[in-house]
């Protein structure tokens, strides 16, 4: 019973969160891109805080988990954007292998950052906690491609 309630209420959040971002425009400035994002970071760290259930003991360790979590989002968005502006400026395709170099390095570094921050908390859930943790990855990861696509993150 609790996991279908579990289920269900996360199918409400990411559809009333899909539903949300459809029905407004794009931004066109960065600043409202900007907080678009965030506000798609919190969704995505809320949902999985709530799948987790996590006990007294696993809430210490949540907060390193969050802040990589949040890193990661915005390191990603900073990339997305570093990459809409290279084409815009049409640089030379030197630029583009030293830009993508960057970019590659720099995801490196906060993977690594993610897979730290994350694995003490992981090492500590349950079979059930980690299937719950599966099922809103695969869910977040989805409707976040579905935001990016709409937002024309990626073209």
């Amino acid at each position: 019973m609790l996991r279908t309630a579990i289920v269900g209420v996360m199918a409400l959040l990411i559809s009333s969160s899909t539903l949300a971002y459809a029905q407004t425009a794009a931004p066109t400035d960065t600043q409202g891109a900007s907080n678009d994002w965030k506000e798609l970071t919190n969704v995505r760290v809320d949902l999985v805080k709530a799948a987790l259930q996590l006990t007294p003991e696993q809430q210490k360790l949540w907060p390193a988990v969050e802040t990589a979590i949040r890193a990661r989002a915005e390191a990603r968005r900073e990339r997305i954007e570093n990459m809409q502006k290279m084409q815009s400026d049409q640089p030379d395709f030197f630029d583009i292998l030293r830009n993508r170099a960057t970019n590659m390095a720099q995801r490196a570094a906060h993977l690594k950052q993610y897979a730290d921050a994350w694995e003490p908390l992981y090492k500590t859930l349950d079979d059930k906690q980690k299937a719950r943790l599966r099922f809103v990855t695969m869910a977040t990861v989805h409707e976040a491609r579905d935001w990016m696509a709409e937002e024309g993150y990626g073209e």
